[in-house]
């Protein structure tokens, strides 16, 4: 346990010392996924690619991509988006 704390980074244990959620302190992305055919996004940068099979996204740290069959963004805010569609995969790319 003593290993795993020195190699967190300082904002996981300033969360984790001051009971914050990470994606406050660290502004990492929330990803929820609702079976196969929905995924929510929160707090992501970009849509660098949007088609009908595939739909990439940038958050602060690395890029979600999204595969699948008819996908689409229902909507999208300035702190989150929902994609429907028929999900078949989802990758977290540096």
């Amino acid at each position: 346990m003593k290993k795993e704390y020195k190699t967190m980074r300082i904002g996981e244990r300033i969360a984790d010392a001051a009971c914050l959620p990470k994606d406050v302190v660290m502004g990492a992305s929330v990803v929820t996924v609702l079976g196969s055919n929905e995924v929510h996004i929160e707090n992501y940068r970009g849509i660098i690619e949007y088609t009908d099979s595939l739909i990439r996204v940038q958050t602060k740290g690395k890029q979600i991509r999204l595969c699948g069959k008819r996908l689409q963004v229902e909507y999208y805010t300035n702190d989150e988006m929902k994609i429907t569609g028929c999900i078949c995969s989802i990758e977290f790319c540096s």
